[in-house]
């Protein structure tokens, strides 16, 4: 035999089931982790990052870009470019959350290994070792919780962070994203919130306490903890001196340096509360801006507000009611006439102690402020001039086909048991007047002015309405009140100019609307005589001192209800006074109202010249016999005055006896004398 033949052949086993499936199981186990190690790869580098949770607050600011408040729905930020932000803030930011922020790739892993080493050793969870760019990932798409899940999930959306951004953009949402404390979110809002300045004015020492403060927004808060915010600032300057940021003589010049923290905006008066108010309901509700992108997106919402004519107004108010029961309301809404805009907004007394916004509460009785509403009706049907006459005497109405009886009466009772003209009864706030008026007219004809005027409220076709008896609110009588001011034209109520996003996207831009709704006429000679108002003998003659300007407006007062509504060409003017839950007012009380406008109007308009209001065509102006509201002849006893209609109201008649006026005037008042007259002279009767 062979000796190869004789040699030992190795054994060949053949492969058992375990065998195959655990050689099969490997290769599979090779495949997925080459596989996973290669979707990583690609997701590392491709995957999009989720969207961010960047929020900053919205600013309302007034007409001229003055900050009224910032929406911030929990959170107060203004992103601002790093060229923007100190870069002293910058270096002691670096110096004590990442030194070796340009050198890691979003982790650090020497960090990461000490950290996980101490955890290790501890049995738990107590070093974060988390670079700027991780701590940025967490803030940005995941909760604090603390988890390896949530740190592994932290890793990779730093690593993420670093492939898509550069440092330095890293650095600048860092900045914009850390929560500095007291809803203050990035170093803008931060810096306005502490030191009432751009994050780009601060100082080293500024610099450092703002840098120390994110570690423990609370325990190093300067309001909160000033002895511990301190010790954090000192040691953010020996950081800085240690990484070669600060010489060792600024870091102690800083530590010495005292620095100026404001007090918190709580504890100062917002500006414009009701106004603001406002503002985020018409946004919300008309514009239809979602609520969350008015109170995170960063949002400019420009308005109308007059910041100055505001401050004007709540110190009107203040004074109006110094001395008076504390629970005495009041409301303020001032419109500029020739384009709509609201200047000025005042819905009560005290913001923090009730927000309810009173200017728009149409549950308050406009008592005779109504009244203008209701002569202007009768004088646009020619129903009635202000040559028409009706007695001032205790009066029965009856309507409804004379199966319902009205028995209106003066205030206190007081007459003139006599007949008085229009103007007189406007002065006077005359209410027999005014009822026959409407009788004269028809209240469906008075709801129809009503209507065009802007009162949407509800209101009865009955006798009782020219007395002002169904309820409206303050800003829809200055609306109303603002067509007698513009010479007929109706310009809608606006609060906001435009809404810009945080790009310098226009959201929003305002058109103001205006149409002619009166003529100019009607509405000139409703204005004068609302003048008469401020006459001797007007109810609000007491305030006509105060005033240095041509104004007109009107009275109201009911048992619980005191008004003003008033207007020069340039502001209108509403101002109610009483109590929230229809309690009576005294008669001080009732004398609150006009004082309040006659104070505002003329401070809001100081250093704007007076202005009378223009005459139109299609009015006349006559001299009348005031005993008669006849034309003026002097063969009548008493003084002409003159007075003003509607082309072709005037009258017709003097009170000249039979023979003419002795002005070389005719009975009809123009200087042409009649064939009568002309005859008379001819007979030499």
């Amino acid at each position: 035999m062979d000796d190869t033949e004789n040699k030992e052949r190795p054994v060949v086993r053949p492969l058992t089931r375990w065998s195959k499936l655990r050689r099969r199981i490997g290769w599979m186990t090779l495949f997925a982790l080459l596989a996973l190690a290669g979707t990583g790869a690609l997701l590392l580098r491709y995957a999009p990052l989720p969207a961010g949770a960047t929020m900053q607050s919205t600013r309302i600011v007034d007409y001229d870009g003055k900050l009224i408040a910032s929406l911030q729905g929990g959170v107060n930020r203004q992103i601002v470019k790093l060229s923007d932000i100190s870069p002293w803030l910058v270096k002691a930011t670096l110096a004590v959350e990442d030194r070796r922020f340009y050198e890691h790739a979003g982790v650090d892993l020497h960090g990461l290994a000490r950290a996980a080493w101490v955890d290790v050793r501890h049995m738990s969870k107590q070093q974060g070792a988390s670079t700027l760019t991780q701590q940025l990932a967490r803030n940005l798409y995941l909760s604090h919780e603390r988890t390896w899940t949530r740190k592994l999930k932290e890793a990779w959306y730093a690593a993420r962070l670093e492939q898509t951004y550069s440092k330095n953009e890293i650095l600048e949402l860092y900045l914009n994203q850390i929560y500095y404390g007291h809803g203050a979110y990035g170093a803008e809002a931060a810096s306005k919130l502490y030191f009432n300045k751009p994050a780009k004015e601060l100082t080293i020492a500024e610099s450092a306490l703002l840098a120390g403060i994110p570690k423990g927004p609370r325990y190093y808060s300067p309001h909160l903890h000033p002895t511990d915010s301190q010790a954090r600032q000192r040691k953010v300057l020996q950081a800085m001196q240690e990484t070669g940021r600060l010489s060792k003589e600024q870091a102690a010049l800083a530590a010495r340096r005292t620095v100026n923290v404001r007090p918190l905006p709580e504890e100062e008066e917002r500006a414009a509360p009701y106004f603001a108010d406002y503002v985020k309901k018409i946004v919300i509700d008309q514009i239809g801006i979602e609520e969350r992108l008015l109170n995170e997106g960063g949002l400019t919402i420009r308005t109308t507000l007059d910041g100055r004519m505001q401050e004007m107004a709540e110190a009107a108010v203040k004074k109006g009611l110094k001395g008076g029961n504390p629970e005495l309301q009041t409301a303020l809404i001032a419109l500029d006439p020739r384009n709509g805009y609201i200047k000025a907004m005042v819905g009560g007394r005290n913001y923090r102690n009730n927000q309810f916004n009173r200017v728009f509460a149409s549950t308050r009785q406009p008592g005779s402020s109504f009244k203008p509403i209701m002569y202007a009706s009768a004088l646009e049907e020619h129903a009635v001039t202000p040559a028409t006459r009706f007695r001032s005497e205790p009066t029965l109405f009856y309507f409804d086909h004379d199966r319902q009886i009205y028995r209106p009466s003066n205030y206190n009772d007081r007459y003139f048991n006599g007949e008085i003209g229009m103007r007189q009864a406007i002065a006077a706030s005359d209410n027999i007047y005014a009822v026959n008026t409407i009788m004269q007219v028809g209240p469906d004809a008075v709801i129809s002015m009503a209507r065009k005027l802007g009162i949407t409220s509800s209101l009865k076709a009955v006798p009782s309405l020219a007395l002002g008896t169904f309820p409206v609110s303050p800003f829809e009588m200055a609306s109303a009140f603002s067509v007698f001011a513009n010479e007929g034209r109706r310009s809608e109520p606006i609060a906001i100019t435009s809404i810009v996003d945080r790009n310098g996207k226009v959201l929003y831009e305002s058109h103001p609307r205006q149409e002619q709704v009166l003529s100019p006429a009607l509405s000139y000679v409703t204005t004068g005589l609302m003048e008469s108002v401020f006459d001797r003998g007007g109810t609000a003659h007491r305030v006509a001192n105060l005033l240095k300007r041509p104004v007109a407006g009107k009275t109201g007062t009911t048992d619980s209800d005191a008004w003003f509504v008033g207007y020069t060409p340039e502001l209108t003017t509403a101002v109610w006074v009483g109590y929230d839950r229809g309690r009576s007012i005294t008669s001080s009380e009732a004398h609150r109202a006009a004082p309040i406008f006659a104070q505002f109007t003329e401070s809001a308009l100081e250093g704007t010249p007076p202005h009378v209001f223009p005459m139109p065509e299609g009015v006349v102006s006559v001299y009348v016999d005031p005993a008669t509201n006849l034309l003026a002849s002097p063969q009548c006893p008493g003084q002409a005055v003159l007075e003003t209609f509607l082309s072709g109201t005037e009258p017709k008649e003097s009170c000249a006896p039979l023979g003419g006026s002795s002005d070389g005037r005719d009975e009809d008042g123009s200087g042409n004398r009649s064939i009568w007259s002309k005859f008379r002279r001819w007979v030499g009767v």
